[in-house]
């Protein structure tokens, strides 16, 4: 969250994205037009904003509140169109701080009663033993005011952003050479080319592919556009946690209807969980091996475990999946390739490979861990992504497609390229002379990003300047190493946000992330669709916006 922005960033399925076998009353519930993306509509102005100190509201011991039975939302088709603003029904500021007392108190035994959890950051042993010092995720306590008109849109382009993704996999030679500069000044992207360039010459043939995207967007106050920030390809984090917000806030208005006089209903059904466990057993069960296991690439330690114990438990419950847990050392010192390219990995074998980590350089400590990598991509195994769609998630990617007549490379259908380009935002590269000194001179409406995923790698404002002359200066093209895109001014909102156990009222903006999976064997399409959302939000003041990160809190949106 937050790449576009800095201060002055459904379908046959249950109706909860709790796993069926957990009741949630039980308390054991165990990332305008077609010229939008060519031409860069520069903002009239150039916000800033001013934090206010943030407003720490103490709760008080209270009995503890029931937890109402859920209703889920159901969002119904209708044309899209462009809202004047965001206006929120009520203001969360205004709540009598009595009730938010008993909102918070409340919110916070759901979320321990129900799994919304995390590894406390002050504990080491919270992100490698699971049940150990965790703390309640970082939340909003009532969910954010979004334009149901750009709701359906986000929805609507969630497969066809999926299907973009796997043609262009498909296209090595527009990859390679899409990358060529960047791998000369980036050796992450440069290894990554390489394992992709072993493949090609090979022919590896990828017959099953599977992809769990997340395509991030926030809503320009100014044009009123939803425009994309990012498409995530790889580890697309908190299907599991998500899922559970738009539960929690369904529950908190329920059972405060009268009090803050929301309908429960107008928070969309979010069932990313299941959905995401649905898409891996898929493609399990399109391996053809019962006795295979799916296996999570993951961090030594990892605070967010819980986000993916949840795609374990589902697929455990539901479908009746294995799943185990390697790190990328553990995979090199215990995997091998059978001569029929079996990947086993200590003594298992493996159908389906999904990565939670491997999408930043501080994942790879050694070779051993570039080894694992390539000894993945050269087995059997269905892998969540492969190297290709790793390639295409990158930014330098997101950057060429937004070039004129570059998608009709990849698309046929005029509609659909319409509608990708609606919601893109300025994409430049830093070779074109004419952007360069733009952003120079006004450094405050531009974003300069590396090829980098987990937040926190984004420059700004004033620094995007420095960096610019300092690249300049060395001529050495390290350019090619970032992009350059639009900053987005999105609407800043009035919040309250809960982070270790106390609730700060903050001025805030969020970012819409939408959940597409796909499943293609051979030229068989089995899944294409939009499978739930992700709410991020983050004081207005924040350059940064990940939750993992620290910057944001999950949230869930009201349709309004």
């Amino acid at each position: 969250m937050g790449s576009g922005y800095s201060s002055p960033s459904i379908l046959q399925s249950s109706s909860t994205c709790l796993p069926s076998y957990c009741s949630t009353t039980s308390p054991f519930l165990s990332q305008e037009s077609q010229t939008n993306s060519l031409n860069f509509c520069s903002p009239t102005r150039f916000l800033e904003t001013h934090l206010r100190k943030p407003s720490k509201i103490l709760i008080p011991r209270s009995p503890f509140s029931a937890i109402s039975p859920l209703k889920c939302a159901k969002v119904h088709k209708m044309e899209t169109q462009v809202e004047d603003s965001v206006k929120p029904i009520v203001d969360p500021h205004d709540i009598d701080p009595k009730l938010v007392q008993k909102l918070a108190y409340d919110a916070l035994v759901w979320c321990s009663l129900n799994g919304l959890l995390v590894g406390d950051r002050n504990s080491k042993r919270s992100g490698t033993v699971p049940g150990v010092d965790m703390v309640h995720a970082p939340v909003a306590l009532l969910p954010m005011s979004f334009p149901e008109s750009h709701w359906k849109q986000a929805c609507e382009v969630a497969p066809i952003f999926n299907e973009l993704v796997d043609r262009v996999s498909q296209d090595g030679e527009f990859l390679q050479q899409s990358l060529s500069r960047t791998k000369k000044v980036d050796p992450f992207t440069s290894r990554l080319l390489e394992i992709h360039s072993k493949m090609l010459e090979i022919n590896k043939i990828e017959e099953i592919r599977l992809g769990l995207h997340r395509s991030d967007y926030m809503l320009d106050e100014q044009t009123k556009l939803l425009l994309q920030i990012e498409l995530n390809t790889i580890s697309s984090s908190f299907a599991g946690l998500g899922c559970l917000v738009s539960e929690l806030h369904r529950s908190l208005l329920q059972q405060y209807r009268e009090g803050i006089a929301l309908d429960p209903n107008r928070i969309p059904t979010n069932n990313s969980a299941n959905q995401f466990a649905e898409a891996l057993a898929k493609a399990w069960n399109e391996y053809g091996d019962p006795r295979a296991v799916i296996m999570f690439v993951v961090q030594a330690e990892e605070r967010n475990m819980y986000d993916q114990h949840w795609l374990s438990a589902s697929l455990r419950e539901r479908h009746q999946v294995t799943t185990i847990r390697k790190t990328l050392a553990e995979i090199d010192a215990l995997g091998e390739l059978q001569q029929d390219g079996t990947l086993v990995v200590d003594g298992q074998a493996v159908a389906v490979i999904y990565f939670r980590a491997g999408y930043a350089p501080s994942d790879y400590h050694s070779e051993s861990e570039w080894g694992a990598r390539l000894l993945m991509e050269q087995s059997r195994a269905v892998k969540c992504p492969s190297i290709s769609y790793h390639l295409t998630g990158t930014k330098k990617i997101q950057q060429e497609l937004a070039k004129p007549n570059v998608l009709e490379r990849f698309l046929e259908n005029k509609d659909d390229i319409a509608k990708l380009r609606k919601c893109f935002a300025g994409l430049w590269s830093l070779d074109e002379s004419d952007t360069f000194k733009d952003a120079i001179e006004k450094p405050g409406l531009y974003v300069m990003k590396p090829q980098r995923e987990g937040g926190g790698n984004n420059i700004y404002g004033e620094d995007v300047r420095e960096a610019l002359l300092k690249l300049q200066k060395e001529g050495t093209g390290s350019d090619a190493a970032y992009i350059l895109m639009q900053r987005i001014f999105p609407n800043i909102s009035n919040s309250i946000l809960m982070r270790e156990g106390i609730p700060h009222k903050e001025q805030t903006i969020s970012e819409l992330g939408v959940y597409g999976s796909y499943l293609r064997n051979k030229n068989e399409i089995l899944i294409n669709q939009q499978v739930g959302y992700l709410m991020r939000t983050k004081v207005s003041s924040s350059n940064e916006g990940g939750v993992a990160a620290g910057f944001a809190v999950l949230d869930s949106i009201y349709l309004v």
